[in-house]
């Protein structure tokens, strides 16, 4: 058996990882029954659903015309840093970082700083498109978030707020 397509088969060992990390990890979760769902029951279920397209994904890449066809290409740093670091930097924003001394800056401006590192990541970057799609995500997941589902966080900084 020969892979004809790296990137069919690395895309479904990808698919493969992650879904088997997101079944594991709610193994640590009371999963419950289909009928009383637990807080794990969810993550287990995609993640199993995940593995087995993973899988299915892996067995594609078998077939094929060609062998050694669709080679993988080499790893973008650029934008893998922007993008790693855009999500690193939401959750130290949003949380706050007590090692240093940070306090949560609140959802908003972790929001818009992770739609400004993120876009950062392509190849036309724009100022004046990250703030308007950050304006939009801003608004978005406050009305998503504590207008319609009461989630209790900090949404503004404490300096802004008092």
């Amino acid at each position: 058996m020969q892979i004809k397509s790296q990137k069919t088969f690395f895309s479904g060992i990808m698919f493969t990882c992650v879904g088997a990390a997101f079944a594991l990890g709610a193994s640590n979760y009371n999963v419950g029954s289909a009928a009383r769902m637990g807080p794990g029951y969810f993550p287990l279920i995609v993640g199993v659903l995940l593995t087995l397209l993973g899988l299915v994904v892996i067995a594609t890449a078998f077939k094929g015309q060609d062998a050694g066809g669709d080679p993988v290409g080499t790893i973008a740093w650029k934008p893998l840093g922007f993008i790693i670091g855009a999500n690193l930097l939401f959750g130290i924003l949003l949380a706050g970082l007590r090692s240093i001394g940070l306090p949560a800056m609140g959802l908003i401006l972790a929001i818009y700083a992770l739609v400004i590192v993120a876009c950062m990541a392509g190849a036309n970057f724009s100022m004046k498109l990250s703030l308007v799609l950050a304006t939009v995500l801003a608004i978005g997941s406050y009305l998503t978030f504590i207008v319609g589902l009461k989630l209790q966080f900090q949404v503004w900084p404490t300096f802004i707020t008092g």
